[in-house]
């Protein structure tokens, strides 16, 4: 899987993405992530590509030719013009369900905006979706485009080491993760549950599932109406708001 990051800050996102389990996966050939800079395809000498908005008002905008421009020569290098994702706050905010949707595709281009924001008539021609991580809003697209490229990155085939992992973690079946635990068996009191040292798979199977439950209802209630449950883990889940 490609992803194209366009970018006033190359060496921002290329230094975070570089290393860990992204990093790794770049060196195994199951991910390409390259920064794109926006300002090589500035027309002027200074290679600004920002101005003052039209009708007044604080700050610059990021003017529309070297954006679309550089989205043109990308295009025509790779042979197709792929999907691009605006990092926005008014745009849909980002899941898991959305990061699976994406991971399906085989290149996609993040673009970040910088200043007051990027100039309509750039968004209008070339994105495909806006994206956001949050209500709250950042000097840059920079961050959220790291964001949305790890948790992608990781549902790659290939990409854990363990590619159940990417099945189990949080908001899998709309469910939080549940607790996990490794050596000391007891440390400072606290011991780790029986259950996780019986052996019994089936057992921690349902033990797991059912901490799942737990901790959603308890942290994240409002994920439980979509969640895919059995007819005794509903009798489970009434029994923890009977408590």
């Amino acid at each position: 899987m490609n992803f194209y990051i366009m970018t006033l800050f190359p060496e921002m996102v290329m230094g975070g993405l570089s290393t860990s389990i992204t990093g790794r996966a770049m060196e195994k050939g199951l991910i390409s992530i390259e920064a794109v800079n926006i300002r090589d395809y500035s027309m002027e000498k200074h290679r600004h590509v920002d101005d003052a908005p039209y009708g007044g008002g604080a700050g610059m905008v990021m003017q529309p030719g070297p954006v679309c421009d550089c989205y043109d020569a990308l295009s025509a290098r790779i042979g197709k013009r792929p999907r691009v994702l605006y990092m926005t706050p008014q745009g849909r905010v980002f899941n898991q369900t959305i990061a699976g949707e994406l991971a399906a595709e085989e290149d996609l281009v993040f673009l970040c905006g910088h200043y007051e924001g990027i100039d309509e008539r750039a968004l209008e021609e070339i994105v495909t979706d806006s994206l956001s991580i949050g209500d709250y809003v950042l000097t840059g697209g920079e961050l959220p485009a790291m964001v949305m490229i790890d948790c992608i990155a990781r549902l790659v085939p290939g990409v854990l080491n363990n590619d159940a992992s990417a099945e189990i973690e949080s908001f899998y079946d709309n469910l939080l993760e549940y607790p996990q635990y490794t050596r000391p068996e007891v440390y400072r009191g606290r011991q780790v549950p029986e259950v996780l040292l019986s052996g019994h798979h089936k057992n921690i199977e349902k033990w797991r599932r059912e901490q799942s439950i737990k901790r959603t209802y308890e942290r994240r209630p409002d994920l439980l109406e979509k969640a895919g449950l059995s007819k005794k883990e509903k009798e489970y889940l009434a029994q923890l708001k009977r408590l």
